[in-house]
C-alpha cells in the first residue's frame, strides 16, 4: 500500500504492546507529530554531511525530501524509512577535493556511483538476496566502512582541526559529553547538539576574545615569494591571517525564500574510482536497515531488498544530478520507530515534505554554511571515527575469525592502504588511490585467497591460530569461527 492508510484504533496513542504498521496511521494531528520526531532525527546528520563534504545544506535537505518519497513510492510503502545525507561518500569527497576535483566533479562521481547501487539493486531483485552475502561477506563490508571511515583522519588533521584546536576540542568534548550521559533522545541528536554548542561558543568567543589567527583552506593564497597566487597547489599555500570564526555576510545577503543553488555534474575517471567503493558500504548499510525493520515490524521485507537498494541508488543520483548530496536510509529513524512502535509511513511522507520546505529557506543554508571550521573540527573527529568503528560493529555481530589469514590478511593490507592513502598508478590516467585501493585489495585479495584456500581448510592463522586463545587452552572451533 502506498496511499489510502487505515486509521489505527480511535487514532490515539496505541495501547502498549500494539504497533502501528506501515499501512495504518494514527489521527493527522498525531501523525504530523510523529513525522517532526523523524524531521529532528534526521536533521543533524542530514545538514552536517552536505557541510563537511563541501556541498550545499539547502539543497541537500530538500532533495532528502525529495528521495524519500520516491523510496517509499518505490518499494510500495512497505519500508518506512527516511533517506537522508549518506556519510559512506565523505573521505570519497575529501579524497576528490584534494585531488583538486571541485563540487561538480564531486556530484559527477557519487552520480555514477548512485547509477552503480541502482543496478546492483535491480539485480538484487533478480536473483535475490543471497548475492549480496556471496559477494559481499561480513569481513570485506565491515572493511571497508572501516577504511572508511579512518581514511578521513587527515582531513581533521590538516582541514578542520588546526583553524581553532581550542572550540575544536571544546565541541569535541561536548559531543563525547551528549552521546553518553543523556538518554533517549537527546543522545540520539548528540551532533546536532554539539554543532549548536560549537556554533555559540564561537560567536561568543568572536564578541569577548576577538579574532583568531589560523590557516583558512583556500583563502590568503601565497608563493614563495609572499606574493598573492590564485589557486592552491605545491608552490602556492594558505598562510595563517587572523579572521572571524563566524562570518555572517552570506547570511545576511540571503533571501528567506528561494530554490537552493543548482548545478550539473561533471565526470572525471579518477573521481569516479574513488566514489565506488562506497557502493559496498551502502549495500551492506540498506540491508541492515532492511532487516531491522523487517525485525520490528514483523513482515517478510526479503523480497523488497533489491527494490529498497534500487531506490536508494535512484535517490543518490536524483540528488546529485542537481547538485546534492548522496543519500541513505537512516538508523536515526529506525531508532524513532524503535521507540515510539509507530511504523507508519504516512509520517515520512509528513517529514519528507517538511524537508522541502526547509530545503526552500537559503538563510537558513547560509547559517549552516557559516559553520565554522573549529566546530567541524571537533565534530568530525567523532563522526569519523564512529564511521570507521561501525565496521569493526559488522565484524563483531558476525563473529568473524580474524585467526582465519584468508580474512585477515586483505583486510589488513587494505586498511593499510587506504589509511596511508597510497596510490598504484595503473597508468598515467588512471590512479587506484587511499580507498579505492584498499577496497580492491580486500575485495579481490579475499575473494582469491578463498578460491585458493586448502580444501581441508587447513592454515596457521597469522597472529594466532582461530581454536586457541592466546594465554588459554586449544578448544574446538565450529564452522563459523565460534
Amino acid at each position: 500500500m502506498v496511499f489510502g492508510w487505515k486509521l489505527h484504533g480511535d487514532g490515539r496513542t496505541p495501547p502498549p504492546g500494539e504497533v502501528v504498521p506501515p499501512g495504518e496511521r494514527l489521527s493527522w494531528p498525531r501523525t504530523a507529530g510523529i513525522g517532526a520526531q523523524h524531521v529532528v532525527a534526521m536533521f543533524g546528520a542530514t545538514f552536517v554531511f552536505p557541510v563537511v563534504m563541501g556541498l550545499d545544506p539547502n539543497l541537500a535537505i530538500m532533495m532528502s525530501g525529495v528521495a524519500t518519497i520516491l523510496f517509499l513510492l518505490i518499494v510500495g510503502g512497505r519500508v518506512p524509512s527516511y533517506l537522508g545525507s549518506s556519510a559512506s561518500f565523505v573521505g570519497a569527497v575529501a579524497a576528490i577535493r584534494a585531488a583538486g576535483g571541485d563540487t561538480a566533479t564531486v556530484t559527477g562521481a557519487i552520480l555514477v556511483a548512485g547509477a552503480v547501487l541502482t543496478v546492483v539493486g535491480v539485480l538484487v531483485h533478480v536473483v535475490g538476496g543471497d548475492v549480496v552475502h556471496r559477494v559481499f561477506p561480513p569481513v570485506v563490508t565491515g572493511a571497508v566502512v572501516m577504511l572508511i571511515g579512518f581514511n578521513l583522519a587527515p582531513v581533521v588533521a590538516t582541514v578542520y582541526w588546526p583553524q581553532d584546536q581550542w572550540v575544536a576540542l571544546a565541541t569535541l568534548g561536548f559531543a563525547v559529553f551528549c552521546t553518553v550521559l543523556p538518554r533517549g533522545f537527546w543522545s540520539r541528536i548528540a551532533v546536532l547538539l554539539a554543532l549548536v554548542f560549537g556554533f555559540v561558543l564561537s560567536w561568543l568567543l568572536d564578541s569577548t576574545a576577538g579574532k583568531v589567527t589560523s590557516v583558512l583552506p583556500g583563502q590568503n593564497l601565497l608563493n614563495a615569494a609572499g606574493k598573492p597566487c590564485p589557486t592552491e597547489g605545491t608552490y602556492c599555500v594558505a598562510t595563517a591571517f587572523p579572521h572571524d570564526r563566524i562570518d555572517f555576510g552570506g547570511v545576511d545577503a540571503a533571501d528567506w525564500f528561494g530554490f537552493p543553488s543548482l548545478h550539473g555534474p561533471d565526470f572525471t575517471t579518477s573521481a569516479i574510482l574513488l566514489a565506488l567503493p562506497p557502493v559496498i558500504a551502502l549495500i551492506a548499510e540498506n540491508t541492515g536497515h532492511v532487516k531491522a525493520v523487517a525485525a520490528m515490524t514483523g513482515d517478510d521485507l526479503d523480497p523488497v531488498l533489491g527494490r529498497a537498494i534500487t531506490a536508494d541508488g535512484i535517490g543518490t543520483v536524483l540528488a546529485t544530478a542537481v547538485g546534492g548530496s548522496p543519500t541513505t536510509t537512516y538508523a536515526e529513524n529506525i531508532g524513532v520507530m524503535a521507540a515510539t512502535r509507530i511504523y507508519s509511513t504516512a509520517a515520512y511522507y509528513v517529514a519528507a515534505v517538511v524537508a522541502v520546505l526547509f530545503g526552500l529557506c537559503p538563510k537558513f543554508g547560509a547559517l549552516v554554511a557559516a559553520t565554522p571550521g573549529g566546530v567541524l573540527g571537533g565534530i568530525t573527529v567523532v563522526l569519523y571515527g564512529m564511521i570507521g568503528l561501525l565496521g569493526a560493529k559488522i565484524w563483531i555481530e558476525n563473529r568473524v575469525d580474524f585467526g582465519d589469514p584468508v580474512n585477515l590478511v586483505p583486510v589488513a593490507a587494505g586498511i593499510i592502504l587506504a589509511v596511508g592513502n597510497v596510490t598504484l598508478d595503473i597508468t598515467d590516467d588512471f590512479p587506484l588511490q587511499g580507498i579505492a585501493l584498499g577496497t580492491v585489495a580486500v575485495l579481490l585479495g579475499y575473494h582469491l585467497l578463498n578460491a585458493l584456500r586448502r580444501p581441508d581448510g587447513a592454515g596457521g592463522g597469522v597472529i594466532a591460530p582461530a581454536e586457541r586463545e592466546i594465554g588459554g587452552p586449544v578448544r574446538p572451533s565450529n564452522a563459523d569461527g565460534s
